[in-house]
């Protein structure tokens, strides 16, 4: 994700600051954007339904547990004036410039072309 950022010469985030509730892995502080690279295992997404062969419910009651953790820490950050953007790891990994698509609409960043064009066409 760090190195999204830096190519698309996106500024303005932190790592894993403290003082953000639920601990985000990146956060912008001027959009009041925290963002999660959730694991799919970890998170339980629903793509990676696969579970350990042993100690089965052990492993979906931890999922269930951090699946609704996240969900407190949505609300909270939300009622606190934040907005919310999870990412799966995998997503990372299959689609980039879709993943930077959605956090650029998150920021609503445009394309510098897009801008060029824009200002050109009051010229």
């Amino acid at each position: 994700m760090r190195a999204i950022l830096a190519q698309a010469g996106i500024r303005g985030w932190r790592v894993q600051p403290s003082g953000v509730m639920g601990a985000p892995d990146f956060v912008f502080f001027e959009h009041r954007l925290a963002v999660f690279v959730d694991g799919a295992f970890w998170h339980g997404a629903s793509d990676f339904a696969r579970f350990p062969k042993s100690r089965v419910s052990f492993w979906r009651e931890k999922i269930q547990r951090n699946r609704q953790r996240d969900q407190v820490v949505n609300r909270a950050l939300r009622r606190s004036g934040w907005s919310v953007l999870r990412i799966w790891d995998y997503e990372l990994e299959r689609d980039r410039t879709a993943v930077l698509n959605k956090l650029k609409r998150r920021l609503k960043i445009r394309n510098t072309v897009q801008r060029t064009f824009l200002m050109l066409e009051y010229l």
